[in-house]
C-alpha cells in the first residue's frame, strides 16, 4: 500500500475553482464510500475547507489519475483541468504534507489554528463511515501529535497577523476582562463580522452592530446575538460602549470629536478603546487628542501585524524542523509495521515446536522417565528445532558467497564472532 495526499489549494487554484471542488458536509459520507469503490481506495479521509480540497488516502494505485478521474465526475469537473491544478504527494511526503497543513504552515495566514479542528472533523466523518484503517489512523495520530508540539514549542500562533484578531488582542490588552466590555461595531462588512467572530470567541457578550443600512446589520447582529442600529443613533449608543471598531467605506468621517465628548462625560470618564480600520478614516483624527481615549489606527495595526508576520516566520522554520522529524518517525513507524506479520509468524511457529516438545516431555514423565533426563531431552530437542531451519539457510547462504546474509543473522540474533571452544 502506498500513501497518497492529493489536493488543490489556494496557491494553485482561483477560487472559482476551488468552491467547485469542495464538499459540503452532508455530501461526506457518500463521497468517501464512492472514492472507496470507484477510485479504488483502501482508506480515504477528506479535507474540504474554503481554501483546500485534500484527499488523504492508502493505496494500491500507482498514479493519480484514478483519483483525479472520480474527483472530476463527482463534481462535474474536467479531469485534466484538476490535474493542471492540483498536487500529489506519495510516502514521506504525504505525511509531511499533511503535518504541514495541521501546523498551519501552508495556511493563507501562517499559522493560523482553525485548520486544526476542520482536520480533526475530517478524520472523525471519516472513522465514522469506515474509511479509515491502520496506516490512515496512525498517520492522523502523529499529525496531531506534531501539530500540539509546534503549538506548544513555537510561537507560529502567539502574535495576531489579520487586522481584525489584531484589533481584539489590542481590546484584550485595555480590558482585563473581555466578558465584561460592551462593543460597538461600525459597519457591517467582511472585516466587521470577523471582528465580532473574535470578540464573540473572547468573551463579550454584549454587541451592537451599526450601519447604513438597518437590514444588513440586523443580519450579522443577528448571528451574534447582538443589537442593531442605523448610523444616526450612534451618538446614544457611544455613552454605554467600552469597545469602538469601525470599518466603513464611507468616504467621511462617521464619529467626531464632539460625539465622542459628549459620551465621556455622560460615562464619567470611563476609558473607551477604539480602532479605525477603515480608509478613508471612519473616526476624525482628532478623538485621539481626548483624556480616557486609546485610538488606534489601521495603520497602528499594520506595523503590530508585519511585526508578528516576522515572529511567525521566525517560528515557522522551526515548526518545519519538528513537522520533518514527525514524517519521518511516522515512516519508521509504518515500517515497523511490516515485521507484525512476520514476527507473529515467527512466534506462532516457535510455539507450536515448543508444544510438541512439551507434549512429549509430560508423556514420558507419565511413563515413570527420570525428571532429569526428561528435561534435558525437552531442552535439547526444542533447541534443536528451533535453529534447524535458520542454520540450513545459513550453510546455504554461506556456500553461495552470501556474506550479507551471515552479517545479518549475526546482527539479527545478536551472535558473537568468537565462540569459545570447550
Amino acid at each position: 500500500m502506498a500513501l497518497l495526499a492529493l489536493g488543490i489549494n489556494h496557491k494553485t487554484a482561483s477560487v472559482s475553482v476551488r468552491e467547485k471542488v469542495a464538499f459540503a458536509p452532508e455530501q461526506m459520507a457518500d463521497a468517501l464510500a464512492q472514492a472507496c469503490e470507484l477510485a479504488h481506495l483502501k482508506e480515504v479521509a477528506i479535507l474540504s475547507t474554503c481554501n483546500r480540497t485534500e484527499l488523504y488516502c492508502s493505496t494500491e494505485l500507482e498514479g493519480t489519475r484514478a483519483l483525479l478521474e472520480w474527483l472530476g465526475s463527482y463534481h462535474s469537473l474536467d479531469p485534466d483541468e484538476l490535474q493542471r491544478c492540483s498536487y500529489a504527494h506519495w510516502g514521506q511526503e504525504a505525511a509531511q504534507h499533511m503535518m504541514r497543513v495541521a501546523s498551519g504552515l501552508d495556511s493563507l495566514v501562517l499559522g493560523e489554528p482553525q485548520i486544526l479542528g476542520q482536520l480533526k472533523s475530517s478524520y472523525a466523518v471519516s472513522q465514522n463511515a469506515g474509511v479509515v484503517g491502520a496506516e490512515l489512523d496512525r498517520l492522523f495520530q502523529q499529525t496531531f501529535a506534531v501539530a500540539k508540539k509546534v503549538r506548544t514549542d513555537t510561537a507560529i500562533g502567539e502574535n495576531p497577523v489579520s487586522v481584525a484578531y489584531a484589533s481584539v488582542s489590542l481590546a484584550q490588552h485595555i480590558f482585563a476582562d473581555l466578558s465584561q466590555s460592551k462593543a460597538l461595531l461600525i459597519g457591517a462588512g467582511e472585516t466587521i463580522e470577523l471582528v465580532a467572530r473574535h470578540l464573540s470567541e473572547a468573551g463579550v457578550k454584549q454587541m451592537t452592530v451599526a450601519n447604513r443600512t438597518l437590514v444588513r446589520a440586523e443580519a450579522l447582529a443577528e448571528e451574534f446575538n447582538a443589537r442593531a442600529i442605523l448610523l444616526g443613533d450612534i451618538p446614544d449608543a457611544l455613552e454605554d460602549a467600552d469597545i469602538v471598531i469601525a470599518s466603513t467605506a464611507s468616504q467621511l468621517p462617521i464619529l467626531g470629536k464632539g460625539a465622542v465628548e459628549s459620551a465621556l462625560k455622560k460615562r464619567k470618564h470611563r476609558p473607551i478603546f477604539m480602532v479605525d480600520i477603515a480608509v478613508p478614516r471612519d473616526i476624525e483624527h482628532e478623538v485621539a487628542e481626548l483624556d480616557d481615549v486609546y485610538l488606534y489606527t489601521v495603520d497602528d495595526l499594520k506595523e503590530v501585524i508585519e511585526e508578528n508576520v516576522r515572529s511567525r516566520e521566525t517560528a515557522a522554520q522551526e515548526a518545519e524542523t519538528l513537522v520533518e522529524a514527525g514524517a519521518s518517525e511516522f515512516m519508521r513507524q509504518l515500517r515497523a509495521l511490516g515485521a507484525v506479520e512476520t514476527v507473529m509468524s515467527l512466534r506462532q511457529q516457535a510455539e507450536q515446536l515448543r508444544d510438541v516438545e512439551l507434549e512429549k516431555a509430560l508423556r514420558q514423565l507419565n511413563n515413570g522417565k527420570d525428571a532429569q533426563m526428561v528435561l534435558n531431552n525437552l531442552a535439547r530437542g526444542l533447541t534443536n528445532k528451533l535453529i534447524h531451519s535458520p542454520t540450513v539457510q545459513l550453510r546455504k547462504a554461506s556456500a553461495e558467497g552470501r556474506d550479507d546474509y551471515l552479517e545479518m543473522a549475526q546482527d539479527l540474533f545478536q551472535l558473537s564472532h568468537n565462540v569459545k571452544e570447550d
